[in-house]
Order: structure tokens, then sequence, then C-alpha cells
């Protein structure tokens, strides 16, 4: 029994410390704009096309002066019917403001990232939105 409770007890202070550490590596969200990206590839299962991409977006991300939570995602399958996951790739950006995001449009980064990359895609959606 000791050892039972020994042993749970040692799992609950794993578990904290993984938490707490996780927690401290996050990025926290910035909720003032975000500006939310779909892209659908011409040839989504083009594996150069995707390398191609991916490289560019990351090389993009990494110089950009104005974005500050920066996720790039892929589709998971869908499992209920309101879940589209026809896209290729998505990215979520957020920016300290609706100039900073106007701003990132015509830095040099992200003009050669579309440079580079537009000849991948049929079709681009982007939802930009103020938080409340």
């Amino acid at each position: 029994m000791k050892i039972k409770i020994i042993t749970l007890l040692l799992m609950g202070v794993v578990s904290t410390i993984s938490v707490a550490q996780n927690k401290d590596n996050m990025t926290e969200f910035d909720h003032t704009f975000a500006h939310v990206v779909y892209f659908w590839f011409k040839n989504p299962d083009n594996q150069d096309d995707r390398a191609k991409f991916e490289a560019s977006l990351k090389k993009f991300l990494d110089n950009s002066q104005y974005a500050k939570t920066k996720f790039i995602g892929k589709p998971p399958k869908a499992i209920r019917a309101v879940v589209d996951d026809s896209f290729t790739y998505s990215l979520v950006l957020t920016f300290d403001s609706a100039e900073a995001q106007a701003a990132y449009q015509v830095e040099p980064p992200h003009l050669i990232f579309i440079e580079e990359c537009e000849d991948l895609w049929e079709k681009v959606i982007v939802y930009d939105s103020e938080g409340i």
C-alpha cells in the first residue's frame, strides 16, 4: 500500500514539473490582431513542393520583424462534418496591432516568401480578426 501511495505521489510531482516546464516554453497568443491563412496547393501530394514551401515559410517567419505568435499547421484527418480539412497548410500569426500587420504585408521577408512560393498554390484564403 505504501509503495502505491509513493508511486502516485512521484507521478504527480513529475506531471507537475512537466506541465510547468511546457508552460514556460509556450509563446503566449497575442489577442490584439490575428492573421489566419489557408493554402491549397496545386499538387498537394508533391513532397518537393511541400519541402520548398516549408523551408521558405520558416525562413520568412524567422526574419519577420512584425509577426509574434507563429504557427504553421497541416490539416488533421477530419472526423466531424463541420471540419474542413481540404487545405494543404495553415498559418496563424498574431500582431501587436492592425498597423503592424499592414507593415508585415510589405516587409521584404514576406514578399520574398510570396515570390518563392506563389507558383505552388492554387488558392489562398485569409481571415483577419481583431480581439475583443
